[in-house]
């Protein structure tokens, strides 16, 4: 995950460009104009989707309380998906300190942080939208978390839950065996490769942006995201079925630079951390909306069909599932197993 001295300054070059486009700062006023204005500072904050996502809609709400109460001396810059580049190159500036702020999605950065895969894996969060959000906001998993993440320049912040994953395609994917030979858009992550290759399918990474094209011109049969993202990025257009088994929730953290983070002052850092803690309820919530909103859209425009997949049904590819924790293990060692065991002891604890 680590930038070349080349590539980092590439990557610079793009994100000090953006910030040259900008409009210059008026001239402060004089001292017979009375006090000097406070120094503002500026704080950017990459995303790994477009604008109108749950990202852009986490950080437009996080920039609003973040500037409202640093009354005003703190401003953020929100950079969407496809402005700083891919989301690994995101995850690198942010270790560079070229960043400050970035959403950092397990699906790549299990790269750099196996122990983060654990959120890749199928069938290890609850059926419950609010058990997930006290089991991903549990100060215990953080604990956990926040030693790789500090490994690797980062300072984990908040995980993030952003819906459920559906399977979109030509088909009803009812089992494994509808999954034979199915060419499913994954993310790069390893864990990800090996979920579908034990459904029988043939897992295909390719970049978020290239979706869309490749449903289009056949490189692809499916692929698998949120409601949201299925919706705002189009890819219903070229698929007959959304399949629903609730697998699995799109998580994604947010992260801060660690050499960044460290060194604000004790009051900006409490502030943070406050914001952070208050937006858990906030986000969960808009998330569910965002969802709820976008397979109206779908379902409105016609020629796209939703299945809910039964108890039995779940279950033959929970069991197919299981075997690929193993594959997680391998990745993370001991630190990923004790990850495992605290997220579910969690989602036990949170469901009685």
């Amino acid at each position: 995950m680590r930038l070349s001295t080349c590539r980092l300054g590439l990557l610079a070059c793009v994100l000090f460009s953006l910030i040259a486009c900008s409009p210059p700062a008026e001239e402060p006023a004089s001292e017979s104009a009375g006090a000097a204005e406070p120094e503002v500072v500026t704080w950017r904050f990459a995303l790994e989707e477009i604008e109108g996502s749950v990202q852009d809609a986490y950080a437009q709400e996080f920039k609003r309380r973040i500037e409202t109460q640093s009354d005003g001396s703190i401003q953020i810059e929100i950079y969407p998906y496809g402005s700083l580049g891919t989301s690994s190159q995101i995850t690198e500036m942010l270790q560079s300190g070229a960043l400050e702020l970035a959403f950092a999605s397990p699906g790549h950065l299990a790269d750099a942080i196996p122990e983060v895969g654990v959120f890749t894996l199928h069938f290890v969060l609850s059926d419950e939208d609010a058990v997930n959000r006290q089991v991903l906001s549990d100060p215990d998993l953080h604990e956990l978390l926040q030693t790789p993440y500090r490994n690797q320049d980062l300072h984990l912040l908040a995980v993030v839950q952003e819906g459920w994953m559906v399977w979109s395609g030509d088909r009803v994917l009812r089992s494994p065996a509808d999954f034979e030979g199915f060419k499913i858009r994954t993310m790069t992550s390893p864990i990800l490769v090996e979920s579908y290759q034990a459904y029988g399918a043939n897992p295909t990474p390719m970049p978020y942006s290239e979706v869309y094209s490749g449903l289009q011109l056949g490189q692809i049969d499916g692929q698998v995201n949120p409601i949201f993202a299925i919706e705002e990025m189009s890819f219903y257009e070229e698929q007959d079925f959304l399949t629903s088994g609730r697998h699995a929730q799109f998580v994604t953290t947010l992260a801060a630079s660690r050499p960044w983070f460290d060194g604000l002052d004790e009051q900006t850092r409490g502030m943070v951390e406050e914001i952070r803690s208050e937006m858990v309820e906030w986000i969960d919530q808009e998330q569910q909306d965002f969802n709820a909103r976008r397979l109206d859209t779908i379902l409105d425009a016609g020629g796209t069909e939703l299945v809910e997949l039964t108890e039995a049904e779940r279950e033959a590819f929970r069991e197919a599932s299981l075997g690929v924790r193993e594959v997680y293990l391998e990745q993370s060692g001991d630190a990923g197993q004790d990850i495992l065991d605290t997220l579910l002891s969690l989602v036990q604890e949170y469901e009685n």
